[in-house]
């Protein structure tokens, strides 16, 4: 059996409310050691910190604003989770998951870049990795983390989908990682050639479930014990034995998060 860490999943929406046990049951018999939940907005909160409570010690809970969630009043709202995350520090594991996200609606692209910034401030403040969105919006968050190679910033660059050059400019931030999820198994994925001259060293595994199920469960729930066909197919891609993409991801996720 593998032994994995699901660094992006959201077991706590609504989606798995009538089998979660069951769900986490699963992840458990693959191999799945840890799941990282990140939050998306301030209802989501409760429902992630009630989820990570019921598992505790298994599932880990992250806290920020989605950058599709960035409205003219994201203020107010990064008010609510600053105040939170203040008052419990320790509980949140990540600032995640934030970022930039032009891929909808770019109304609020000036707003989104503020919210970043701020969040960024806190991952800073707080020692805590930052966990990246970035939807069509690669050149913005090049020139904005650029900004920041003299910090001590770290984290994951979750869901990455881009190119080889894409991915060697990201690879210049050394504190952080490339989250790799079931596109990498898709039939058209372009990311085995993308990550030809990345090493092994700077990925994590995730599921993004309930989205983003890997071949042979594309279009079906995504869940955590899903990850084994990403280790898998990163195995034939690195021409190496599942058991190592395992072992290499998840010895990279816990120096990251800093888990004993």
């Amino acid at each position: 059996m593998y032994k994995i860490i699901d660094t992006h999943s959201h077991l706590f929406v609504e989606d798995f409310d009538s089998d979660r046990s069951e769900v986490m049951q699963r992840a458990r018999e693959a191999g799945v050691q840890r799941i990282l939940m990140p939050n998306i907005d301030l209802a989501s909160v409760e429902p992630m910190l009630r989820g990570c409570d019921e598992f505790s010690g298994y599932c880990y809970p992250m806290l920020g604003l989605h950058p599709t969630e960035v409205t003219a009043d994201y203020r107010q709202s990064l008010g609510v989770l600053k105040q939170m995350l203040e008052s419990r520090p320790q509980t949140f594991i990540a600032i995640g998951e934030v970022g930039l996200d032009l891929y909808w609606d770019k109304t609020y692209k000036v707003e989104q870049l503020a919210a970043l910034e701020e969040q960024i401030a806190w991952a800073l403040e707080y020692d805590l990795p930052l966990v990246i969105h970035s939807r069509e919006a690669f050149p913005e968050l090049y020139a904005l983390f650029s900004h920041y190679k003299d910090t001590p910033i770290r984290g994951i660059f979750h869901s990455f989908t881009g190119t080889a050059d894409e991915a060697q400019s990201l690879l210049e931030f050394p504190g952080f990682l490339l989250g790799i999820n079931g596109v990498v198994t898709f039939k058209k994925s372009t990311l085995p050639e993308a990550l030809r001259d990345v090493p092994l060293s700077r990925l994590v595994v995730e599921t993004d479930s309930p989205y983003l199920a890997p071949t042979p469960y594309r279009g079906k729930r995504n869940e955590s014990s899903y990850i084994v066909r990403v280790v898998e197919r990163l195995a034939e891609i690195y021409a190496c034995s599942p058991e190592f993409v395992a072992e290499q991801t998840y010895a990279n996720a816990a120096s990251l998060f800093r888990f004993s």
